[in-house]
């Protein structure tokens, strides 16, 4: 079948995979309009005649939903629907050869550090002049921004630093440029993002400088809400404490995850950290940003790991009474050090475990969603659904936490703040009325 040709070319980029993968297509699509290429995210019109899949290679999960993307776009390119398929991210860099081989349809195949070479597919130069320019692939009013690249933990579980490198922060200056240029868009909340937070600044500066970071960051005019996610727990930088609460514009939230919590787990996974260290470690950060909302996430099925360690996973929960957590269960990852361990648990019980942890932190979330009917918070709004209004508190990061329904017949519009008097709560949602 001919191909159509279209007088310009359109490309589509579809992103899979985390919040680092989606600044990075927004990057992408930054420059190929800066260079007068006509770009979109996700085109539902599918008015497109180049796809960019930028893909994820996390877990197993993660890959087979990569292959099957790729697999359907160049189906359609087969049929005469479209004239190139690119490919991209972390699947590509670890699997480029394999993948290569494996499906020829691809015209290229590029790693999670090739934007350049990317962009010289479409006779485009890479402007550096951009810094922090993207075409948001959000709602306007809130953006991630990647404060460094890579990871220099050796966490046994983890394939990140093969497919993204060693740590690499970005200058101060350049993350408040960017922050600045994204408030000039009408962005009010920026979720920082790394593979670890807690590291950024050691590589550049040869010591930590988040504190440092945060404070800049906060002075910028017009950002009104600044989140932290993805900070690791093990010599976690105890200054960033006194920012987070002397600055108003820091939300009382940090995303810390833990993996596991008993201390066998924790040592085969090479966490560097024991049941104890966490323990105080949550003690303080609450000591010093009181009413602060800790969100964390585990994973189920880890090689050798027994029925008391899950139970221990559940006390610690009963106990220690996270506000937000996440469970994933254990995928079996090559190169890494744990795939020479045997991946001993199947996948079902993996899954009831997941299950019954989660159980657990149900209840705690409804109990704690529970304590705050009665009381007034500031609320983001995000979007309407369904002639309701939804948005979020500083406690919730958007999409994997808590959303507030907003009753009221006043006109709304995402990105606007507004005070809600919450009325009644659900197991993992908020409703109430504005005040």
């Amino acid at each position: 079948m001919k191909t159509r040709t279209l007088k310009k070319d359109k490309v589509n980029i579809i992103t899979l995979g985390c919040s680092k993968n989606m600044v990075d297509s927004e990057v992408l699509s930054g420059q190929l309009k800066a260079n007068d290429i006509n770009v979109v995210h996700e085109n539902a019109k599918r008015d497109h005649n180049i796809v960019i899949v930028n893909t994820c290679g996390f877990i197993d999960k993660a890959k087979e939903e990569s292959i099957n993307t790729i697999l359907d776009q160049v189906d359609l390119k087969e049929s005469g629907k479209l004239d190139k398929v690119y490919v991209t991210g972390c699947l590509s860099e670890r699997y480029r050869g394999d993948l290569e081989k494996e499906i020829p349809g691809v015209d290229a195949w590029f790693g999670t550090m090739e934007l350049s070479s990317i962009l010289k597919k479409f006779d485009a130069d890479y402007k550096a002049e951009l810094v922090g320019e993207r075409i948001l692939s959000t709602p306007s009013h809130y953006a991630y921004l990647k404060i460094s690249e890579g990871c220099n933990r050796t966490c046994s579980f983890c394939a990140i630093p093969l497919m993204r490198g060693q740590h690499v922060s970005k200058p101060i200056e350049q993350v408040v440029l960017e922050a600045e240029r994204l408030v000039k868009i009408g962005v009010k909340e920026i979720m920082l993002i790394a593979q670890e937070l807690t590291y950024y600044g050691l590589d550049l500066y040869k010591e930590r400088r988040l504190a440092e970071l945060l404070n800049a960051l906060a002075d910028v005019k017009g950002l009104e809400w600044i989140r932290l996610h993805y900070a690791y727990p093990t010599k976690f930088p105890m200054e960033i404490l006194a920012v987070m609460r002397e600055r108003d514009n820091i939300c009382n939230y940090l995303d810390i995850p833990l993996q596991h919590i008993a201390d066998p787990m924790l040592k085969a996974m090479k966490r560097q950290i024991t049941r104890k260290e966490i323990v105080d470690l949550i003690a303080a950060i609450r000591e010093q940003v009181p009413g602060i909302a800790l969100r964390t996430t585990l994973i189920t099925g880890f090689p050798g790991e027994t029925l008391d360690d899950v139970e221990d996973v559940k006390r610690f929960l009963e106990e220690v009474r996270f506000d937000r957590v996440g469970v994933f269960t254990y995928s079996h990852e090559e190169n890494t050090s744990a795939y020479a361990l045997e991946d001993n648990i199947p996948a079902e019980e993996k899954e009831r475990r997941a299950q019954d942890i989660m159980e657990t932190q149900q209840e705690i979330s409804l109990e704690k969603n529970q304590e705050m009917v009665g009381k007034i918070y500031k609320v983001i709004v995000d979007k309407k659904e369904s002639g309701r209004y939804l948005g979020r508190t500083e406690f919730d990061s958007v999409e994997v936490d808590n959303e507030v329904i907003i009753n009221t017949d006043k006109k709304l519009k995402p990105g606007d703040f507004v005070q809600v008097k919450i009325t009644r709560a659900f197991d993992y949602d908020l409703e109430g009325e504005l005040v």
